[in-house]
Formats: structure tokens, C-alpha cells, sequence
């Protein structure tokens, strides 16, 4: 019996730590992202000139920023922000706004 209780306990314990990466790009991406409500809106809804986030797609949000970092796009504020994140973030980044 304690046997298979060491065993369950392991089991959870590397399941548990298999997961800290997702969750740590998701927390990421997320904390990102709200940061970026101040200038694109609550929830991502823009009430101005500033481009709405909400109903992006990930793709789009990633190769948009991948563009703005790179030069490719440009922009006003955009690309100093951009070249701040590493392609991890971003990516996570993009997979938070895909959610909104």
C-alpha cells in the first residue's frame, strides 16, 4: 500500500511539474497583455484611434509584433515596445489576445 502511494505521489508531482511551463507562459502572456489594455482599451476594446486587440488572432498578434520588434512594421510606439519582449513572450502574448 505504501508502496503504490509513493508511486501516486511521484506520478502527481511530475504531472504537476509538466504543467509550470504552460501555466507560466499563459501567467506571461496574460500579465503582458494587460498591460497593453491602457492604450488598446478594457478587454481590448479600443474607444479610440488605437487598433482594438480583441478578436485578433494569435497568428496575427504574432506576426505583428515579430514585424514591429524586426523593423518590418512600422509604427509609433509599437516598435520600441516590441523589441522590450523576447519571441516567448510575444508568443504568449499572442495566445492571451487570441483568448480575449
Amino acid at each position: 500500500m505504501m508502496k503504490h502511494r509513493t508511486l501516486l505521489a511521484t506520478a502527481l508531482l511530475v504531472a504537476a511539474a509538466s504543467l509550470q511551463p504552460l501555466m507560466a507562459d499563459h501567467d506571461s502572456g496574460r500579465t503582458i497583455g494587460l498591460t497593453c489594455f491602457g492604450c488598446h482599451g478594457a478587454d481590448g476594446v479600443s474607444l479610440g484611434a488605437v487598433p482594438s486587440m480583441k478578436g485578433m488572432s494569435e497568428e496575427h498578434v504574432r506576426t505583428a509584433m515579430t514585424d514591429f520588434k524586426s523593423g518590418k512594421r512600422s509604427g509609433t510606439i509599437m516598435n520600441r515596445i516590441a523589441k522590450g519582449y523576447t519571441d516567448d513572450q510575444i508568443k504568449a502574448l499572442a495566445k492571451f489576445v487570441a483568448g480575449l
